[in-house]
């Protein structure tokens, strides 16, 4: 069983920064694809970005090339998103998840571990 918890969101000017972060318990974390997905109320719970399991891939939705990067440090055991140039679109509650296979997927299905999430607001 893998438990993940996020951190690092917050309130931030529209311009601004924010890196978060996911810890994960268990001894399998560098053996899995971690995702990060966002969520804003009424709509589904949208695709931001996927790393494969050795950090040497990864993939973006199209709105956050180029503004959001997605990394790993499987000796801790976390995995980091670094939210630049925000926008308020991008005001969101952030989910880390964490699937049991090597690579990634965008699709939220195809992952089994998720965190509680935490909040990204953008003022603008």
């Amino acid at each position: 069983q893998v438990q993940l918890v996020e951190s690092g969101g917050g309130l931030v000017q529209a311009g601004g920064s924010l890196r978060l972060s996911c810890a994960a318990s268990g001894r399998t974390f560098s053996s899995y694809a971690m995702a990060w997905f966002r969520q804003t109320p009424g709509k589904e719970r949208e695709f931001v970005a996927w790393i494969n399991w050795d950090g040497s891939r990864t993939n973006y939705a199209d709105s956050e090339k180029g503004r959001f990067t997605i990394s790993r440090d499987n000796a801790k055991s976390t995995v980091f998103l670094q939210l630049n140039s925000l926008k308020s679109d991008d005001t969101a509650v952030y989910y880390c998840a964490g699937r049991r296979y090597p690579y990634g997927s965008d699709w939220a299905r195809e992952y089994t571990y998720w965190g509680q999430g935490t909040q990204v607001t953008v003022s603008s």
